[in-house]
C-alpha cells in the first residue's frame, strides 16, 4: 500500500492485524482481591483488557487475539490481582 504524502490511513485498520500469536506469557485475572481500579485498562498499550466489576464478581480479561503479553497489566495492579502464565500452543 503506498500513500502520497499527507494521506491519513483509514481508522481501526489494527482489528485486522491480531497480534496474539506473539505472546509467550499471558495475563489471567484471579478475581480475588480485585478493587475495580481499571489500571489494567487504563495502562494497557493494546487497549486490549475488557470487563468491569470487582473482587468475585470482576469480569476483566484481555482480548487475547490482540494482547502480546507485555504483563504491564500485572506490574501496574496495586494488589496483584493478575498472574503472568506461560502460553502452551
Amino acid at each position: 500500500m503506498s500513500f502520497a504524502y499527507g494521506t491519513v490511513a483509514e481508522p481501526a485498520t489494527s482489528l485486522g492485524n491480531k497480534t496474539g500469536t506473539w505472546r509467550t506469557f499471558k495475563p489471567v485475572w484471579k478475581h480475588e482481591k480485585c478493587t475495580g481500579c481499571g489500571f489494567c485498562n487504563i495502562y494497557c498499550p493494546d487497549g486490549c483488557v475488557t470487563g468491569e466489576g470487582k473482587g468475585t464478581s470482576s469480569t476483566r480479561t484481555a482480548d487475547y487475539d490482540y494482547c502480546k503479553g507485555c504483563g504491564v497489566c500485572a506490574h501496574e495492579c496495586p494488589v496483584k490481582d493478575i498472574d503472568m502464565i506461560l502460553e502452551v500452543k
